[in-house]
């Protein structure tokens, strides 16, 4: 195996404090493959594709921002996070939830590539009357046992939806213990509404158990539904996994805002149908590096042009957690921005790879 993060029962602030730097890891994680397909689109063909990827790009944003005031409220330290060697995984990566059915890829968008989407946003079935977790009592009896046995503790989460139910488990066991000391950030440091662009959804600001949980509940919905058996989330918005299933079926869902419950049901969209062109895309190279443009040519030039700006994106992001909110909006205006340093690389074959094409190479972490 293959992830370097162990995940046990949070017992501990340290632990949970754990967690929620995983989780800006695992949302943060998303965002390359995302941009990466999205870049790999031609100009003016698969519009609903460019408009699909990029607003769920902007909600693993949101995501990310969440979970930074979920930690800092519980008086986490960001420094250094983003900007850690191993913040940005080596793709093709795990996702830091500890499965490892699939890995994660830096491709151009196709068919194979949405079904990736689709495992990162899956959903978990369960049958009726069924829990999706075992319980806490359970848990905890299961790692001292393991604990004696000297086996293996850690756990492994199917789903990002049930990883976050481990962190809003934890917080709950924790302020069962400590109360409202729990939260003992502080609060100037929260991204409140005026600091974040609002196309992905409403900013949280978390100040105490209620709001921590609201703001992690957001994030488990928008990927994968607000209950079983439903397409939307509590905004009443497409949740991300039946997004990108339209993009494979080429047909749009039906969500009545209204009257949810009235919504198309899971994988039978009824809407407007559209047709995807598989082949407009650019053939950029998987899980590109910088080894893969010879030394001193255009292209690598621009590949650590790209580099070098998503490092100062994820700085002024980490910035902007960090007690300095008002630099948010710029850093997530960045983000977008590095698409003239793409345009550089994935309009232009590498030589020498039989009319592949470039592709942008994210920060890697050191081997």
């Amino acid at each position: 195996m293959t992830t370097e993060n162990i995940l046990t029962l949070i017992t501990t602030v340290e632990e949970l404090r754990y967690y929620l730097v995983q989780a800006m890891k695992l949302e943060h994680a998303t965002i390359p493959p995302y941009l990466t397909a999205l870049y790999s689109l031609k100009p003016g063909t698969n519009l609903e594709a460019f408009h699909i990827i990029r607003q769920v790009a902007v909600e693993e944003m949101l995501h990310l921002t969440l979970v930074a005031n979920v930690l800092n409220a519980v008086g986490g330290d960001l420094e250094n996070t983003l900007t850690a060697d191993d913040f940005v995984p080596r793709y093709p990566a795990f996702l830091p939830t500890g499965a490892t059915d699939f890995q994660v890829p830096l491709s151009k968008f196709s068919q194979e590539t949405v079904a990736i989407f689709r495992q990162i946003e899956r959903s978990k079935e369960v049958p009726a009357n069924t829990p999706l977790v075992k319980s806490r009592s359970f848990q905890k009896v299961e790692q001292v046992v393991l604990s004696i046995l000297g086996l293996d503790r850690s756990y492994t989460f199917e789903t990002i939806g049930l990883f976050y139910a481990e962190i809003i488990r934890g917080l709950n066991a924790l302020y069962k213990e400590m109360g409202d000391a729990l939260f003992c950030g502080d609060p100037k440091r929260q991204i409140t509404p005026e600091y974040y662009y609002s196309g992905g959804g409403d900013i949280i600001p978390v100040t105490d158990l209620r709001s921590a949980i609201r703001a992690l509940r957001v994030i488990q919905e928008q990927g994968e539904g607000s209950r079983v058996a439903t397409i939307y989330d509590a905004e009443r918005e497409l949740a991300h996994d039946f997004r990108f299933e339209q993009l494979a079926i080429g047909q749009y869902y039906v969500v009545d805002k209204d009257d949810p419950v009235k919504s198309d049901q899971p994988h039978h969209p009824t809407g407007e149908k559209f047709t995807v062109d598989w082949d407009a895309v650019y053939p950029i190279k998987d899980n590109a590096q910088l080894s893969d443009y010879p030394e001193g040519s255009e292209l690598r030039t621009a590949a650590l042009k790209f580099q070098t700006a998503y490092k100062d994106f994820l700085g002024d992001l980490e910035n902007a957690f960090n007690g300095h909110p008002e630099n948010l909006i710029p850093a997530v205006g960045t983000m977008f921005r590095l698409k003239e340093y793409v345009n550089q690389l994935v309009r232009n074959p590498i030589p020498g790879m039989n009319g592949v094409h470039a592709a942008p190479v994210f920060p890697q972490p050191r081997i």
